[in-house]
């Protein structure tokens, strides 16, 4: 059988599979199962896959993975969180568009503080999407932001999928993870612009209203008393790593060690708190591993058909330049995002795409990056993109999924401008490099 005549057979079961309502996990397990039994006869071959899953699981590079889920789920019951808002809220002035850019602020201070785009999202919507909709603005700038600050915890440290991102494509932890800081804070800056523009052109989107005059001291004491405390775990969880004095492993127990301190400084740790962050560490974390674990045959099973190694020869042998084959993998990506789960596309497309790129001789941490901001996207892309759903979930019963869709298109165009300059000028993510040790 050809490779491609093999190739569409896996991966296009695989669709069918996911397609039926099979969950994640269970549609790779079926179709690994099956793979194993027609193309290597079963036997043998199914103990070699059931070591494979535990190989994949028990890595010690997905350490930070549970550490930083556990960080933030520390850092958001012991309600330093909203602490933290509040002290973002009296550092804006009468900005246009204030509450939207204040959503953005919140997402990407919180985004250092937690791996979870969907606990972001649900937490910025739950404290200030009902100020926005009672001081009347726009719901494309009341909904969209709450979706773009929440998905920017894809990007910034700690980011456990940028951890399992590495783990599938063989990646350097430390150096996906810092090179992502950069273009995340150029997507913030991107989404701050265009909220302000949107607002000076369009006033009526954003009704003005009095703000409470705080002076200078009192914006100083909340800075200094609910935010520089939180810098210190970012400390730990991204400085350590820049400075190169402790690993990504390593940082992510200094920062859940750290989260736990702070939250006693504060005086909100308690048993119910520390049971209730474990229990929600172990599902997020159970939920992750168990889609790897159930997917982690599948780069085998392509490997073994020929299939990888059919289409890395295929694609090497095209007369176009490397730059089109990778916005060609990104569009793969963008489609596949628009109805699939973020680690299940890695799983798919990494093992696919990582030989290519070594093969064109481009940086893999460069093109991890992109797939990262490509994956953020796949948040909020309609119609099945997972931010879309938390939103509709936390929204009042008379905000539309067309709403939420119309919501999202702006933030996804900032993104895409992110990606096509990051494409011109690879710099922007390689030039930290150096600074990692591991």
């Amino acid at each position: 059988m050809p490779w491609w005549e093999t190739l569409v057979i896996i991966v296009g079961g695989l669709l069918f599979v996911m397609g039926l309502g099979v969950p994640v996990a269970f549609a790779f397990l079926l179709v690994n199962l099956l793979g194993i039994l027609f193309l290597q006869g079963g036997s043998g071959a199914f103990h070699q896959f059931i070591l494979s899953i535990y190989a994949s699981v028990s890595s010690f590079t997905l350490t930070p993975v549970p550490l930083f889920v556990l960080m933030g789920e520390i850092l958001w019951r012991s309600q330093l969180g909203q602490q933290a808002l509040d002290a973002l809220d009296k550092l804006l002035g009468r900005l246009p568009g204030r509450l939207s850019v204040l959503t953005i602020a919140a997402g990407t201070v919180f985004s250092s503080l937690s791996g979870s785009t969907m606990a972001n999202t649900a937490m910025l919507g739950t404290f200030l999407y009902p100020d926005l909709e009672r001081r009347g603005y726009h719901r494309t700038l009341s909904i969209g932001p709450i979706m773009a600050g929440g998905g920017l915890a894809m990007m910034i440290p700690p980011s456990a999928l940028a951890v399992i991102l590495a783990a599938i494509g063989q990646l350097s932890i430390a150096k996906i993870l810092i090179s992502a800081i950069v273009p995340g804070l150029m997507m913030a800056a991107l989404y701050f612009a265009y909220i302000v523009i949107r607002c000076l052109l369009h006033p009526e989107h954003s009704p003005s209203y009095e703000v409470d005059s705080v002076s200078w001291r009192e914006r100083i004491e909340a800075v200094v008393k609910h935010l520089l405390p939180l810098g210190v775990i970012v400390f730990l969880v991204t400085g350590l790593i820049v400075l190169g004095v402790a690993t990504p492993t390593e940082s992510a127990a200094l920062g859940a060690l750290g989260s736990f301190l702070l939250a006693a400084a504060y005086g909100r740790l308690n048993w119910a708190m520390i049971k209730a962050s474990v229990l929600g560490s172990l599902r997020i974390t159970a939920m992750m591993f168990a889609i790897m674990a159930a997917a982690i045959g599948f780069s085998q099973l392509l490997a073994y058909s020929g299939a990888t190694r059919g289409l890395l020869d295929s694609v090497l042998g095209l007369d176009v330049t490397p730059i089109l084959l990778v916005i060609g993998m990104q569009l793969v990506v963008l489609l596949l995002g628009s109805f699939m789960e973020q680690i299940a596309i890695m799983l798919i497309t990494l093992p696919i795409f990582i030989p290519i790129i070594k093969g064109l001789g481009l940086d893999t941490t460069w093109f991890g990056v992109l797939m990262l901001i490509n994956l953020e996207m796949a948040l909020m892309t309609p119609p099945f993109g997972l931010l879309l759903f938390v939103m509709k979930g936390i929204a009042p019963s008379d905000v539309t999924m067309k709403q939420i869709y119309l919501a999202a298109v702006p933030f996804l165009a900032c993104n895409l401008i992110v990606m096509a300059v990051l494409i011109l000028f690879p710099e922007i993510v390689t030039f930290l490099h150096p600074l990692t040790r591991r």
